[in-house]
């Protein structure tokens, strides 16, 4: 066999001036092969993204089965995290893939006992301290992932209770050093929670819960995403009271369906 010294292919397959037409198919099949291979690892490994997402879906809903009857609120957060990341000039990709992430935010607290959880009155200092880790917990159960997907979710899950004005925890970052998707969620969280039923007491008003959101305003939560929240109080609480009449599905937060 004599090799070409140009291309390096044996004269057989193409070597010298051109292809012939035999080296020309076996090329189209490799070509096409390659593709084939290139496709099937592509859905492999986003099955097993799905298939990951899923199940630490299911992790973060049997933590917020703990604190909520319904297992809605994390749907809630998805969906309304989502829409206040668009308000806010994100893109509709990163809004997206917060609406999917959002939900993951409080996964840390599945290690947290009932007795402090579900706790009807104020924590003592040991108390508090044990339900501070639950940020923690949270982000290690997501690790370290290189999915985009679940490195965010892990940012939230460490960032949602760091404070604007540096008083929160885990570490009493402070302003814009909080990343912006613990920002967004920190907010909706707090709505949502405070016009649901919880363990220790029924739901608030909405026309409650809206001024006590914006008396934290530059205090545990970012004045400007503050402001577009209560400029869009009324569409965001149709949101999600849509959200509560539709019982929505792992499927429906996955695809957007409202």
């Amino acid at each position: 066999m004599t090799m070409d010294a140009l291309t390096g292919l044996p004269d057989e397959l193409g070597g010298g001036n051109s292809f012939s037409p035999e080296a020309s198919m076996q090329m189209e099949r490799l070509v096409g092969d390659f593709g084939r291979m290139y496709r099937e690892r592509n859905d492999a490994l986003n099955e097993v993204a799905h298939a990951h997402h899923e199940a630490l879906f299911r992790l973060s809903l049997a933590a917020d089965l703990k604190d909520d009857d319904t297992g809605m609120h994390i749907i809630r957060i998805g969906f309304l995290s989502e829409a206040l990341a668009l308000l806010m000039g994100e893109s509709p990709a990163k809004a997206a893939m917060l609406r999917k992430a959002a939900p993951m935010h409080d996964i840390g607290k599945i290690g947290i006992p009932d007795r402090v959880l579900k706790k009807p009155g104020a924590f003592d200092p040991e108390e508090r301290a044990i339900m501070n880790e639950h940020a923690r917990m949270g982000a290690e159960i997501l690790g370290r992932s290189r999915i985009p997907l679940f490195q965010l979710a892990a940012e939230l899950a460490l960032s949602h209770h760091e404070r604007w004005d540096g008083s929160g925890y885990p570490s009493q970052l402070a302003g814009s050093a909080i990343p912006l998707s613990g920002r967004i969620v920190a907010i909706v969280d707090f709505f949502d929670a405070l016009t649901m039923d919880r363990v220790y007491r029924p739901a608030l008003p909405v026309d409650v819960a809206l001024p006590m959101l914006l008396a934290q305003r530059g205090k545990a939560f970012d004045p400007e995403i503050v402001d577009t929240f209560m400029a869009n109080a009324v569409e965001l609480n149709a949101l999600r009271e849509r959200i509560k009449a539709s019982h929505l599905s792992y499927s429906d937060l996955v695809n957007g369906v409202v």
